[in-house]
């Protein structure tokens, strides 16, 4: 796929998530005031983080796209790392907040008086639905453009899901049974939950951001093509780095050193562009040396 149609779906699943995040604070403010229930809270809170976090990643998005220029030379996608470290320091400060909250209620022992829930109910129903459909079209765009943002915010939508559910069922059992309680114990589940989700998010980020070798799947899967590949009598030196939705990777092959530069040239390029179509997401740099001896196996070292 082209860089330009990446860009653009990119770009579609982050005004997608801004849009459906505004929406959703809008929906949960009104049933927050409706109902009074902590759990509604800690969605609406989630929901808010939500939006930030969405219009950071949008711009993210926007300038990881630019291309390399003289200042930045290797291109601008580190900027969705960054955008990732910054998301998950919001969810991870707006769940402390939300459990210690709910932690000094449950302390109290006054049990939260919570109305209106079948309002709360149907709002907490329409998010849940406007979020799976969100989720569904971010998955598919992170699964052919690999952009980092776009995954990061489809995986914390999907982790959305369990405290819009959890105030569902804190509205259901309070409406039914009188049992307030219950809505302290869904809000701090919420917030283990998300901070859990914000937790491993950092991770990912900081090891992207310090330059942490490629999934070995995908290493592997270059040194399977790099090893089939005609004229190719070994390679060394396989280095890689992740920044962002990119994947940097150099490669050293070795080639017959008695034939020209021409059909040299030919190898490697015919190699690059057989990496970069099985693996988009690559910017890939091949040297070329001659082969140790005429015997040289292969993956050598």
């Amino acid at each position: 796929m082209a860089q330009n149609d990446d860009t653009r779906l990119n770009l579609s699943a982050g005004v997608a998530s801004v849009g459906v995040a505004f929406v959703l604070v809008a929906l949960k403010l009104w049933a927050l005031s409706q109902t009074n229930a902590l759990s509604v809270a800690a969605s609406l809170a989630d929901s808010a983080m939500d939006l930030m976090i969405s219009l950071g990643g949008l711009v993210a998005i926007y300038y990881a796209a630019r291309p390399a220029d003289d200042d930045h030379t290797f291109g601008h996608s580190s900027a969705e790392d960054l955008a990732a470290l910054g998301q998950s320091l919001f969810i991870l400060m707006s769940a402390g907040a939300i459990g210690w909250t709910a932690f000094m209620r449950l302390l109290s022992g006054t049990p939260s008086t919570l109305m209106d829930q079948g309002a709360g109910i149907i709002v907490m129903a329409i998010s849940i639905l406007l979020t799976v459909v969100l989720v569904l079209w971010q998955r598919r765009v992170a699964k052919r453009t690999g952009n980092r943002v776009v995954a990061a915010d489809s995986l914390h939508y999907i982790g959305d899901l369990l405290p819009s559910i959890g105030a569902i069922v804190a509205l259901w059992v309070s409406s039914q049974f009188g049992i307030g309680q219950i809505d302290n114990i869904v809000a701090i589940a919420a917030a283990v939950f998300m901070a859990v989700g914000a937790a491993r998010l950092f991770t990912g980020a900081w090891n992207a951001l310090m330059d942490r070798a490629a999934d070995p799947d995908l290493i592997a899967g270059i040194e399977d093509i790099v090893r089939d590949w005609p004229g190719v009598r070994g390679y060394h030196d396989l280095q890689t780095r992740t920044a962002g939705s990119k994947v940097f990777v150099n490669i050293h092959i070795e080639l017959d050193g008695d034939q020209t530069l021409y059909v040299a040239h030919g190898i490697g390029a015919g190699l690059k562009r057989a990496i970069v179509e099985a693996y988009p997401q690559v910017d890939l740099i091949v040297h070329k040396d001659p082969a140790r001896n005429a015997q040289a196996a292969r993956g050598g070292a």
